[in-house]
């Protein structure tokens, strides 16, 4: 099993977080944050990787210091559970429509971390969240586990369905890429030999 727990304590976080790369999408997920919540347990459905977070932080000042050391840790902890990264299929992408919104995510497990965000929000804040963090948890994230992130957002309105779509089609990209391609399980997925 392609597992990882990570434990990440600051003086602004505490942090504990458990992947399963090879589960079913089972979550448990509570990070204070509803709407990131929210958008954490559609990432765990739709790329059936298992995803227990148990996030405690400086809410009191505002969501900054949970979001992205929240994405730090299941950044790290999906690092870990890919060990080597034998066999994977290494590249993932999705067309994700959510209603009258489509967005398009790109995904290289490389070990090269890297985003670009091509994404804009019409306002400020969705729940308690600030629309500018989901950029944040998408840079925090491909920096710890190393991934070349692109994320699009070609068209849509509504504010809820263009984060919703963010999310489920990393989803859907994570799920390609960390899935052992069968006629090269054996097989580091570069022609380096390492990645």
């Amino acid at each position: 099993m392609r597992t990882a727990t990570i434990a990440r304590k600051t003086s602004e976080t505490s942090i504990d977080v458990t992947v399963n790369l090879d589960g079913t999408g089972v979550y448990d997920v509570h990070t204070g944050v509803g709407f990131f919540d929210h958008m954490l347990e559609q990432l765990s459905r739709h790329s059936l990787i298992d995803l227990t977070v148990r996030t405690v932080g400086d809410l009191h000042i505002d969501e900054h210091h949970t979001v992205e050391d929240t994405g730090i840790a299941i950044g790290e902890a999906f690092a870990r559970a890919l060990g080597d990264k034998r066999g994977i299929r290494r590249y993932g992408d999705a067309l994700s429509p959510m209603d009258e919104t489509l967005t398009r995510v790109a995904l290289d497990i490389s070990g090269r971390p890297w985003l670009v965000w091509k994404v804009r929000f019409s306002q400020a804040r969705l729940g308690t969240m600030d629309t500018e963090m989901f950029e944040h948890f998408c840079h925090s994230f491909a920096q710890a586990a190393g991934i070349t992130l692109h994320v699009e957002t070609l068209y849509g309105t509504n504010n809820h369905h263009i984060a919703e779509s963010i999310f489920k089609g990393l989803a859907r990209s994570l799920r390609t890429a960390t899935e052992i391609d069968p006629r090269k399980a054996d097989a580091i997925p570069s022609t380096k030999g390492v990645l």
